[in-house]
């Protein structure tokens, strides 16, 4: 290829690199469900994040739709250990970031690379003691039952059942004693991201959120305008 029209295939490509993250970025200052309000005496919920990555956090058990994650989760270890907890947190990930991470480490460059191409997902679940106190990362939420029930669904999909259609636990330990790594659902990748699936489950429950959000500010900015 004469060297003229190489350079002209380099500037395409990246024209339409930078019009794609043009797009991801802006797609974070467009509202989905910009109509939604909160429900005063409804279901309790916390989108949180720290940084990077985001979580939603549900009440353990909830009286008004009848969910209880314990059930869910259905590991008797669990439920004896956590059964007074009122919270647990749901966050989706690469499988080699999520690992790579332990003992607060950096992923190496292979899992970072890996994790912008189609790849293993795991469910990260993290029991609360407490609610988390609202702050510049934490948006507290009332929602539905309805609502509810649509966000809860969407979080029980995304873990990947066995043949008998249990959860399955990846490994007993996590970054912490109160946390835990469960098969997921889908593939990572670079459009389909742990912010993404934080902002997706918001979208499908009929929330307020963001038209594409790659960053974990993206959800932060749009879920805080629903207050």
């Amino acid at each position: 290829m004469p060297l003229p029209s190489l350079r002209l295939v380099i500037r395409l490509l990246m024209s339409a690199l930078a019009a794609f993250i043009l797009f991801l970025l802006t797609g974070t200052l467009v509202p989905v469900n910009r109509k939604f309000q909160q429900t005063p005496d409804g279901v309790p919920i916390y989108v949180v994040s720290n940084g990077f990555h985001t979580d939603v956090v549900l009440p353990l058990r909830d009286a008004q739709t009848g969910q209880d994650w314990l059930q869910t989760l259905n590991q008797p270890a669990l439920s004896t250990r956590f059964a007074r907890y009122p919270y647990v947190a749901f966050g989706w990930g690469n499988e080699g970031f999520y690992l790579g991470s332990m003992g607060g480490k950096f992923p190496g460059p292979k899992a970072v690379v890996g994790a912008l191409f189609p790849s293993r997902t795991l469910m990260h679940v993290d029991f609360y003691r407490a609610a988390p106190a609202a702050g510049n990362r934490v948006v507290p939420l009332r929602i539905s039952p309805e609502q509810y029930r649509q966000l809860t669904a969407y979080v029980q999909q995304s873990f990947l059942p066995d043949s008998l259609g249990q959860v399955q636990l990846r490994q007993p330990t996590g970054y912490s004693p109160e946390d835990f790594f469960f098969l997921g659902q889908g593939r990572y990748h670079a459009l389909r991201t742990c912010n993404d699936w934080t902002n997706q489950g918001l979208r499908r429950a009929g929330l307020r959120a963001a038209l594409k959000a790659p960053l974990a500010g993206s959800v932060i900015y749009q879920i805080r305008r629903a207050r």
